[in-house]
């Protein structure tokens, strides 16, 4: 369901008009992924009323949109946490302990993989690689922050700073 007020701010506007002149002119629509980007961080996630608004001002169907916005894990298509935590679970971060780094979490917060938690502070995703292999066990914070060997202490000393 979407947001009542999808529209953007006059200041996402402007970053997205900043992006749009790292392109040709008549190709706007190779700035949806950052445009993307800024709408998510303004309105915490990504309704169909606001990828449609994206679409619109970079001059591309909504359904084009929407394929970038749904193809890539960092767009969020449905209301997360405060704090969204990818663990990275693929092969090279499983075997280095990236599924004990998940049931970890997921004791320790209380929720599974895609939930969020009952006060709304934390949403709990599992990630494809994040490249890099050589520090896992490896997780993201609200896609952004990139947190290395992330064992039962540094786990619970990145919970603490969120609380």
């Amino acid at each position: 369901m979407d947001k009542p007020n999808d529209m953007l701010s006059s200041e996402a506007y402007r970053k997205i008009d900043r992006e749009v002149a790292k392109y040709p002119v008549d190709q706007k629509q190779s700035a949806i992924m950052a445009a993307l980007v800024i709408a998510q961080d303004e309105k915490g996630w990504l309704a169909q009323g606001t990828i449609a608004e994206v679409a619109g001002y970079l001059g591309m169907a909504p359904i084009a949109a929407y394929e970038v916005a749904s193809f890539y894990n960092m767009y969020n298509l449905t209301p997360v946490g405060k704090y969204k935590v990818t663990v990275c679970t693929n092969l090279p971060c499983a075997l280095s302990g990236g599924v004990h780094a998940a049931d970890y979490v997921k004791e320790k917060l209380g929720i599974d993989f895609n939930e969020t938690t009952p006060d709304g502070k934390f949403t709990l995703k599992e990630g494809e690689c994040m490249g890099a292999c050589g520090d896992a066990p490896v997780m993201l914070l609200n896609d952004k922050r990139m947190c290395s060997f992330m064992l039962p202490e540094q786990i619970d000393a990145l919970l603490a700073e969120c609380k």
